[in-house]
């Protein structure tokens, strides 16, 4: 448009499993005039998409590459196998690696798990995604382990999941390139940390200032009420003595 400038924006990447909106709801809240765009990436494209400029920053899976990103850690999901709703796994509560040595376990190219070895049989082929795997798994061909929030996104009525107890976890962050912390950046930093509208860091309330604290009025005249003088007794004078 000629003569305006589009509004700025902030540019929010998110993997597949992050849920977003408590986030943004605040975000909206705070900062009506700068509208936040959502942007939708894989767990491998989303070091590319902030290398490249195409987000601001991004809900990530660690690892990240430290030199160049910045990366605030959030949270770790619990890992779970996934398995139709008859198989014997859905009887118990918890499984191991070992409970899993006879099973076909597959492992699709976007896996987001560190494996040194995959538990399990490995299937006849690697499914190309998490949801090709899913389909697998729900025409009892094998198993799939994932992160939780991977397995509540591809819900199906006639699969369930239990926890891995000993398998590799998978952690969440918040992560932006290090050198590109703009000050919206830092904004949606104190969204996400849970920092007041009013708080002293970043840029939500430029007239907070840090000023050095000051004594509560009540506990400063405490300390400076002068301890009450005890009465002086007026000494009796006696009679004086009558020289003889």
């Amino acid at each position: 448009m000629t003569g305006s400038e589009a509004p700025p924006s902030f540019r929010l990447a998110y993997v597949p499993g992050v849920t977003p909106s408590k986030w943004v709801r605040i975000w909206n809240e705070r900062y009506p005039d700068v509208p936040l765009e959502l942007l939708s990436v894989t767990a491998a494209e989303a070091p590319e998409v902030l290398r490249d400029g195409g987000a601001d920053a991004g809900f990530v899976r660690l690892p990240v590459d430290r030199t160049f990103f910045s990366a605030i850690p959030l949270y770790t999901e619990t890992t779970v196998v996934v398995v139709p709703k008859d198989h014997a796994v859905a009887a118990v509560e918890e499984v191991t690696a070992e409970d899993l040595a006879d099973e076909v376990v597959f492992h699709p190219l976007d896996d987001v798990i560190g494996w040194e070895r995959p538990p399990g049989q490995p299937g006849f082929e690697r499914p190309a995604t998490t949801a090709d795997a899913i389909e697998l798994v729900a025409a009892n061909v094998g198993l799939l382990v994932v992160p939780q929030s991977l397995a509540r996104l591809h819900h199906r009525k006639d699969l369930t999941y239990r926890t891995l107890v000993d398998a590799p976890q998978s952690s969440i962050a918040l992560s932006w390139p290090e050198e590109a912390t703009t000050d919206q950046v830092e904004d949606f930093i104190g969204v996400v940390r849970g920092r007041t509208v009013n708080s002293t860091r970043g840029r939500s309330a430029p007239q907070a200032q840090e000023q050095p604290k000051r004594k509560r009025p009540e506990a400063t005249s405490a300390r400076r009420k002068p301890t009450p003088a005890k009465k002086s007794t007026p000494t009796r004078r006696g009679k004086p003595r009558r020289r003889s």
